[in-house]
């Protein structure tokens, strides 16, 4: 199937905290900072690429910018044509090596981008198949907590397993408690998911093991239905201490929002943190991250029920 020249898809996609303690690479939450893209086809030759907004001077202009090798991978497990050339437009709000699922937005959105296009070239309305969407964006981004939820928006569970011609990813929507408020606290520091995954132990314990995955139940259960178990609910025993010498800063301040009887972990790969409060203690998050000796960004973004989207 070829793609039509002149086929246009604007796409809005949500940022995403993801592990959430214990929930490491399977539990993901949406959060209200979206990344937009345009994207055109034309006749080339080559992609045009603009960038605006966060990340605008880092990321590369050309081939390599991930929302397009996105859209060429994609267009290649959906069986598409490949254009000669696309336009493509990005509005970034989502902060770049935070923790906040930054690449895995840009992944979303170029699964999405080239789903809906192919849509439109097969003389369809463009509309989004999340399922696709979800699986191909998982396989590329290679975890689905991240990717799932900015597909799906809200609070997600992800398992993944082997599959030919790409790995099955399986997502249930967890129904978030109306009174949970997310807080997320962001440094002016960056942290690669590459340099923080690779201080992580191959091996762990058989009981360690099994007491996070009693960990995780407990924490689905704080998230959709008793909020006073958060704190419990977001013990990690598999990443976060392994990780600490790689954001030191961050575990500091988690251990104060702990010992305030707040529940925070780090977000994602970090350096962010995020804090799952109440509405009636954002103040109290905010003045715990104030009296240290860093300076953070306090965010308190909202979950939307909704990920990746057609505007318009």
């Amino acid at each position: 199937m070829a793609l039509t020249v002149g086929t246009s898809v604007t796409l809005r996609v949500p940022a995403s905290s993801a592990n959430l303690g214990p929930g490491f690479d399977c539990v993901g939450l949406a959060l209200g900072v979206w990344d937009e893209a345009s994207v055109t086809i034309t006749d080339g030759p080559g992609p045009v690429i603009e960038v605006a907004g966060s990340g605008a001077d880092a990321v590369p202009r050309d081939a390599s910018h991930l929302v397009h090798r996105t859209m060429i991978s994609a267009w290649q497990h959906l069986g598409v044509e490949l254009p000669r050339g696309v336009h493509l437009s990005t509005r970034n709000a989502v902060p770049h090596g935070r923790g906040l699922g930054s690449s895995a937005t840009a992944i979303v959105m170029g699964v999405a981008a080239a789903q809906s296009l192919s849509s439109l070239g097969a003389g369809g309305g463009g509309e989004l198949d999340l399922d696709t969407i979800n699986t191909i964006a998982c396989a590329l981004e290679g975890h689905p907590d991240n990717a799932s939820a900015s597909v799906f928006g809200g609070a997600t569970l992800s398992t993944t397993d082997a599959g030919e011609p790409l790995p099955t990813t399986r997502t249930v929507p967890l129904r978030l408690d109306a009174r949970i408020t997310p807080v997320v606290l962001v440094p002016h520091t960056q942290l690669s998911t590459h340099t923080a995954r690779s201080v992580l132990p191959d091996v762990v314990p058989l009981a360690t093991a099994a007491a996070n995955s009693a960990r995780v139940g407990l924490l689905v259960h704080a998230l959709t239905t008793d909020p006073d178990l958060l704190i419990a609910g977001t013990t990690d025993l598999l990443h976060q201490e392994s990780r600490r010498p790689s954001y030191a800063t961050s575990m500091a301040l988690v251990d104060s929002l702990r010992e305030g009887g707040l529940a925070a972990t780090i977000s994602g790969a970090g350096p962010s943190v995020l804090a799952l409060t109440t509405s009636d203690r954002v103040d109290e998050v905010a003045a715990i991250a104030a009296a240290g000796d860093t300076s953070w960004q306090v965010l308190t973004p909202g979950v939307p029920d909704r990920g990746v989207h057609v505007v318009g």
